[in-house]
């Protein structure tokens, strides 16, 4: 009987267009709610000199009070202030055009928060590097489409979201016009129009390149589906607070003890999961003589570009560094209070250095601290499987459930289907024919090739010894040889017909990925296909 940690994480996309995911079922979700809730006020943890309880108590207001400035820049929220102790339910994303089944995690957000009396916050997760400013788009026609790019900045520099300013406001500009041109024979009216009109409007207000997507996508949430009323806010904007650099510290003082844990937990994943990737889910933390890397990044204000960050222990400090030339202290020892690291730290975040979290560190701190339900889609679960085992392990907690929700929605495009197993059935007959041309020959086919077949009929049932191995095998192939001319219409077809299915199948490759931006989809199609979606939650 297996382990809980040796269960593999099955979560998979739902193939078929308009598929939904739902883990667990729409009905266990309140038992899931209330047992989070229960967990909450059992965390007795010694977070460095803090319990545990008191940091998330800290941290829940910090979160509420930037959510609600943050949002409040650009869209109307409640008059009434927001309240850490009604049930928060998040999740999380970075600020890029996601496809819909993503974008459905935002309006499951709001409404689950909604049903059961909660504060709903977007986490946008903009601690990660924009590496490509441009969608993929489909082109061409229906009979042979073709994957194509539309950029909407130029590609430098790759910085993370937090610092990534808008290079190319020409480019940004005639974004909208020139994805119409080139999905314009498959979509008819994308939703792109309108929503990049309020990207542009953003743009007057932020030279950021991720706030002005993220803030335009909430803008056009508010619009749809009855508009769900969500908070969002930056990650960076939770770590420049007092709670986030208690939470750094703890781990860096305890990063001995945390480092193996974290590995072993990675390694696990992968033995479970049967993977070879050293970088799936994550990559391990490694030791450079006496520094031992950390789970975090480091940047500055400076140089944005993140770069790993290094520590080792110097008696009563650690020491930092990013191994490319920045080097700090912070005042802390394994069994020693916080206090002053915490100053510290916060002071070198007001002197524009920027410790963010890596992606398993995002959303340990925000399912273990910041709120009571985690909403995650497909990527998101398969990397909490190893968040699971580091609340247990290293915290000695039993980690909070989450939610997980995805869905698959095609493009409204008409095209003719076709499968790989039409391919695979006519590529298994054309074999057949190669090697058992018998029996495919005609019953009125010249006397030639019926005697033929019947020779190798022969061959066949002749028992084959040591002696006769090498004659039969050779008399056999050369009867199939043979015949070959016989079939040479039906393999004829048989090969056009697979270039006709192959051809649909590469077409509904482009035309059927799942992948698409939302801002592709026609609104009246999006709002019909996500209302329906969202009434099955």
């Amino acid at each position: 009987m297996n382990r809980p940690c040796d269960k593999p994480c099955h979560v998979r996309a739902p193939k078929g267009n308009r598929g939904l995911l739902v883990e667990p079922p729409p009905e266990r979700v309140a038992e899931r709610i209330a047992d989070n809730i229960r967990l909450r006020g059992q965390r007795d943890y010694d977070l460095q000199g803090r319990r545990l309880a008191a940091i998330a108590s800290r941290a829940r207001t910090e979160l509420l009070g930037l959510a609600r400035r943050w949002t409040v820049a650009y869209r109307n929220v409640p008059a009434q202030e927001p309240n850490a102790d009604r049930p928060i339910f998040l999740a999380g994303h970075q600020p890029q055009m996601f496809h819909p089944g993503v974008w459905l995690k935002n309006f499951a957000l709001g409404s689950l928060a909604a049903r059961h009396d909660a504060t709903a916050v977007n986490l946008i997760v903009d601690a990660d590097v924009m590496s490509d400013p441009a969608i993929t788009v489909p082109t061409g026609d229906a009979e042979s489409p073709e994957f194509g790019e539309v950029p909407f900045d130029r590609s430098e520099p790759k910085w993370p979201y937090e610092d990534r300013p808008i290079i190319d406001r020409s480019l940004l500009a005639s974004f909208a016009e020139r994805v119409k041109n080139a999905v314009g024979p498959l979509v008819a009216r994308p939703l792109v129009d309108r929503y990049w009109s309020l990207v542009l409007e953003r743009a007057k207000h932020s030279e950021n390149l991720g706030a002005c997507l993220a803030q335009a996508r909430h803008q056009l949430e508010a619009t749809f589906l009855g508009g769900a009323e969500t908070l969002e806010v930056p990650q960076s904007w939770l770590c420049t607070g007092e709670s986030f650099p208690w939470f750094v510290a703890h781990l860096l003082a305890q990063l001995p003890r945390f480092g193996p844990i974290y590995n072993e937990a990675i390694r696990d994943y992968r033995r479970v999961h049967r993977l070879r990737s050293r970088s799936h889910p994550a990559p391990e933390l490694v030791q450079d003589g006496a520094w031992l890397e950390t789970p975090f990044w480091v940047g500055t204000a400076e140089s944005p570009r993140r770069r790993r960050l290094f520590s080792r222990a110097l008696g009563d400090a650690i020491a930092l560094t990013d191994g490319d030339g920045w080097e700090t202290q912070l005042p802390l020892t394994a069994d020693g209070h916080a206090n002053r690291a915490v100053e510290r730290l916060i002071e070198l975040g007001n002197r524009g250095v920027r410790i963010r979290p890596r992606a398993l560190m995002t959303t340990l701190w925000a399912r273990l601290v910041l709120g009571d339900l985690f909403i995650h889609g497909v990527g998101g679960a398969k990397y909490d499987w190893v968040t699971d085992r580091l609340i247990e392990r290293f915290f000695g907690l039993p980690p909070p459930g989450f939610l997980v929700v995805s869905a698959t929605l095609h493009l409204p495009i008409e095209h003719a289907a076709g499968t790989v197993a039409e391919v695979a059935a006519i590529d298994a007959e054309l074999r057949d024919i190669t090697h058992h041309p018998e029996r495919h020959i005609d019953g009125r086919a010249q006397s030639a090739a019926a005697d033929l077949a019947a020779a190798k009929r022969r061959w066949v049932a002749m028992p084959q010894t040591r002696a006769n191995a090498r004659q039969r095998c050779q008399a056999i192939r050369e009867v199939n040889a043979a015949l070959q001319p016989w079939l040479a219409d039906q393999r004829r077809r048989l090969n056009d017909g697979r270039a006709e299915s192959l051809h649909r199948t590469q077409a509904e490759r482009v035309l059927d990925w799942r992948e698409y931006a939302f801002c592709l989809y026609p609104e009246t199609f999006l709002r019909e296909c996500l209302s329906e979606l969202l009434g099955q939650l």
